[in-house]
């Protein structure tokens, strides 16, 4: 395991969409580098599985909930003292999929007015993670690997909505400025089940580290 410096406290993130494979790297880099994971709360989050069901009644108060929950542990992170890998960025909410769920008419503009406001006032009070880590991935690849991991809520979600969510989630990727971003192609490799695909994933990490120094 490579030792960073200890005097480098570091907040890492990993964003992508659903099914990218955030969960699973999240937790082989902690265990790889020493890290603190800090994980998406799907199943004790108390709005997620009323979404999936209806998602025009829930929208709203399912993306307040992750605003809420993301913000605490930004705050947490950069006085813990310790370097912290997250799965998923409080960016990806703001950026897509409230305004994805807006434009679907899954959320009123009022209620979209009032989260972006949130979202904005938040903004001005946390710092940019030292390192984004994007998992790019097509249909067909987040398509098996949430059929994979089996999780009966997600049984609902539609093609064209993880399409949508692709979509935006290039845009976003393509615009952000706010810290460094390593893409990592999805499609092309296997970190989960092969270990020379996961030593090529750490070395590029390794080299976007090492210019954080």
């Amino acid at each position: 395991m490579r030792e960073l410096k200890k005097d480098h406290n570091m907040h890492i993130a990993i964003a992508g969409n659903i099914g990218a494979g955030k969960t699973t790297l999240t937790t082989l880099l902690a265990k790889h580098y020493g890290w603190e994971a800090h994980y998406e709360d799907v199943d004790t989050n108390p709005y997620l599985n009323d979404f999936y069901h209806d998602m025009q009644r829930w929208s709203f108060n399912l993306q307040v909930y992750f605003l809420n929950t993301r913000f605490s542990q930004i705050i947490d992170f950069r006085h813990s003292g310790r370097t912290v890998i997250q799965d998923r960025t409080i960016y990806e909410d703001a950026e897509i999929f409230a305004p994805n769920l807006h434009e679907m008419g899954l959320m009123s503009t009022r209620d979209f007015a009032n989260y972006h406001s949130l979202f904005s006032l938040m903004g001005k009070l946390i710092q940019a993670p030292d390192l984004i880590i994007y998992l790019r991935a097509s249909i067909p690849t987040l398509v098996r690997q949430i059929q994979r991991r089996g999780r009966d809520y997600e049984n609902t979600i539609r093609l064209d909505y993880l399409n949508q969510l692709n979509q935006r989630y290039e845009a976003w990727i393509s615009r952000y400025n706010l810290g460094k971003v390593l893409i990592i192609n999805v499609d092309d490799i296997n970190f989960a089940d092969n270990a020379e695909d996961l030593s090529k994933v750490i070395d590029k990490i390794d080299a976007q580290l090492h210019g954080l120094f």
